[in-house]
C-alpha cells in the first residue's frame, strides 16, 4: 500500500499541495514570525507556496494575520520576502 502524502493548503492561493512543496511560516511562542523551510520549528504554522506572488496574495488578504491571530507589521512581510528569495532563488 502506498504511503499517504500529507497535504496542506497555501494561505495565498488556497491550493492544496503536498506538504514538502510548501514553505512553512511560523509564529514562535515568543511571537516572532519567520520562515521555516525545514518545517521543524516550534510554534503555530501556516503554509505558503514557494512563489513570492503567493506571499503577496497572503499579505493582501491578511491570511497570515488571521492564521496567527496577531497583526503583522510591514517589516515582518519585508523580512519574509527577503527570506523567501534566499530559500527559493527567483528564476527569470
Amino acid at each position: 500500500m502506498p504511503k499517504k502524502i500529507p497535504m496542506r493548503q497555501c494561505v495565498g492561493c488556497r491550493e492544496m499541495r503536498p506538504k514538502k512543496e510548501l514553505i512553512r511560516v511560523v509564529r514562535s511562542p515568543e511571537g516572532e514570525v519567520s520562515l521555516d523551510p525545514r518545517g521543524k520549528l516550534p510554534g503555530r504554522g501556516a503554509y505558503v507556496c514557494p512563489d513570492p506572488e503567493c506571499l503577496k496574495r497572503a499579505r493582501k488578504s491578511r491570511a497570515l494575520e488571521r492564521a496567527f491571530g496577531v497583526p503583522l507589521p510591514d517589516p515582518v512581510y519585508a523580512a519574509l520576502e527577503a527570506q523567501m528569495e534566499e530559500v527559493v532563488p527567483h528564476v527569470p
